[in-house]
């Protein structure tokens, strides 16, 4: 494992200030994603038009999902920032590592822990199912 050596406030601050830009965005995309949410009933002359509109909004749904998963996970990071736990490895308090936080700054588990979670994941029948806010939620309204 690695050794422990924990974040700079220089470090931490990029990290805060990329979550926050992050965020921000997902929040003012959202507005525009949430407006597209309507259907023009004039427009949907047949059949087609119909199914054409309802993989549209699908599409938009499951963007949306997606997006407020991502969201909830920005907040949990800026979370362990503001506890000052920020860069720890959730499972094991190892570092999650700068080069792991450049390209996730949301991730909470070292590289070992991850990989150790996606082989249980993977062995499990639970890990095989869709992950989406989308599948569960169709599944719950007998859609899936």
């Amino acid at each position: 494992m690695a050794k422990k050596r924990g974040l700079s406030k220089t470090e931490i601050n990029k990290y805060r200030k990329k979550l926050d830009q992050e965020r921000l965005y997902i929040l003012n995309k959202g507005k525009v994603l949430r407006a597209d949410f309507h259907i023009q009933t004039d427009d949907l002359m047949d059949e087609a038009d119909l199914a054409s509109s309802d993989i549209d909004q699908n599409m938009l749904m499951r963007l949306g999902n997606r997006e407020n998963l991502y969201l909830k996970k920005i907040d949990q990071a800026l979370e362990r920032i503001a506890d000052d736990v920020y860069g720890e490895c959730v499972t094991c308090g190892e570092d999650v590592g700068i080069k792991r936080l450049d390209a996730r700054p949301t991730a909470e588990l070292c590289i070992v822990c991850k990989e150790e979670e996606e082989k249980r994941e993977n062995l499990s029948a639970h890990g095989r199912k869709p992950k989406s806010l989308g599948a569960s939620l169709g599944h719950k309204l007998g859609l899936g």
